[in-house]
Parts: structure tokens; sequence; C-alpha cells
């Protein structure tokens, strides 16, 4: 089977063990069913996510002009704090930041291996927790747009980790913690002005994931590379990425922008 297409972010079904696709313009693929399978993945060639010219891939999928000028890759995209949609002021543009800004978000604790603090839209749970790879997560506070949930994030990042260790995660590696106890304990650093946004919400999600095996000792594939390539078999896959045998791991993300060319094998 042959498949080919410009990379995005997989997409993810919740569900008992959570489900995966590689979704192409004109096909997908859904990569549960592939386990223990033959892969071979070559880069052919780059697509900008936002203007789709074939110029070099510069970060997060854009091309370089696309990157300083697209909403899309706004400062505020990874720093919540930096909005400014509610004071009515624009970045790049301002009725796109309005749109994505002024919307319920949500802070929150997962545990990817240790606990970590993150603010995402309401709309994206618990697709955000997937992403990462979390095995655990629940809510902390619910604000009624981007910026405020920014804000209580750098209170309580001065506290809690904020960044998610892909080996320790990718190696399933688990601190044992009590979520709703967390919760609890870091109320104390809520700033008074945002505790009326305090969550009572105890829903603690749960995640298994589709992993035959772990790597002891994950080693990174690269493919940004017009005609690098590489062949493994299939064994999991995992926050947003493939893990391969021999211990190597693809991080699908971080190639989006890139076409690959996808052949699988028995």
């Amino acid at each position: 089977m042959h498949f080919e297409g410009v990379v995005k972010k997989m997409t993810s079904e919740y569900s008992s063990v959570v489900n995966y696709f590689i979704e192409f313009e004109n096909s997908f693929i859904h990569l549960n069913q592939f386990l223990e399978k033959s892969f071979t993945i070559e880069c052919i060639g780059t697509q900008c996510l936002s203007c789709s010219s074939s110029s070099d891939i510069f970060k997060h999928g854009f091309c370089k002009k696309c990157f300083f000028n697209s909403p899309r890759a706004g400062l505020w995209n990874l720093y919540p704090e930096k909005s400014q949609a509610h004071l009515n002021i624009e970045d790049r543009d301002l009725d796109y930041e309005k749109k994505i800004q002024l919307q319920p978000h949500i802070v929150y604790l997962s545990n990817t291996g240790s606990i970590k603090v993150g603010v995402t839209k309401k709309t994206q749970i618990p697709t955000r927790w997937i992403d990462q790879g979390a095995h655990e997560a629940i809510e902390i506070l619910e604000t009624p747009n981007r910026f405020l949930a920014g804000c209580a994030e750098v209170a309580l990042k001065k506290h809690v980790n904020h960044r998610t260790n892909p080996n320790n995660m990718l190696k399933n590696q688990r601190e044992n913690i009590n979520l709703h106890s967390f919760k609890d304990h870091v109320k104390t650093y809520i700033p008074s002005n945002l505790i009326q946004y305090f969550s009572e919400k105890n829903k603690v999600y749960s995640f298994e994931f589709p992993v035959l095996k772990y790597p002891k000792n994950p080693k990174q594939i690269y493919l940004r590379e017009k005609g690098s390539n590489f062949s493994g078999k299939l064994y999991g896959v995992k926050g947003q990425y493939l893990i391969f045998d021999n211990n190597q791991v693809l991080q699908f993300r971080n190639h989006e922008g890139y076409i690959f060319k996808i052949s699988i094998s028995a």
C-alpha cells in the first residue's frame, strides 16, 4: 500500500485505546491497523501549510515568509499571555486572533511521565493531552479567553514544570501522583484575580496508547531533506510519535509541511 501527502499533525480519536490517523488530501492511514507492519517513509518535497508554496520549511510547517507573517504562527500561539485580542489590539490579523483567543480556554495538569501545567482551547480537550502522550490529565481553570489562561499558566509554572520530557514519555516512565491532590495543592498558587475561574470539575482523563513495545533508548529519525528515507517495523504510536523497531522514533508533527511518501507492507 502506498500513500502520499503533506504532513500535518496526526489526528486521533479518544477511545479505550487511542486511535491514530495520518490524513493526507486524498487518503488516510488508520495506524492502529498497521502495528507490526513494515513502513518505508521518504521525504519527496515541501509545501508550506499557509501559502502552499514549495519553499523550504522554516518552522512549524511554515516557510520563512509565512512564519513571520501568518497569524497562525504569531507568538501568542506559544505564549498565551501575549494575547491581545481582548484589548482589540492586532498582532497580525485581528479577526483571526479574536476567533482563536476570545473563546474558553483550559489550564490543566497532565502527567506525561512527570506532572506539567499547560493551556489549550476548551475545544481541544482531550486531544491536546493525547498529542502530548499524557496518560492522565485534569482541568484546573476554565477562562473566557486565552490571555487569562496564559496569565494563570505563568503563575503556576513558577512551581510546576511546563514541558514534556519526550524520552521519559516514550519510555513510558511514570510518576505516580494523585492529580486530585496535586490540583488542590497548586490552587494556592493561582493569583487572586484568577481564582474565580478555578474549575470544580474533577474528572481525571486516562489514556491508553496503541503501543506493543516501548523504546528503551529512543533514537530520533529526521526526514527533512528531499530523498531522505527510513524503513522500519511500526511498534506503536504515542503523542505525536511513531515508534519503530530498534528504538527508533519519528516525531510526526515536527515534519509538518514536508511531503511524505509512505509504503506499508506485511
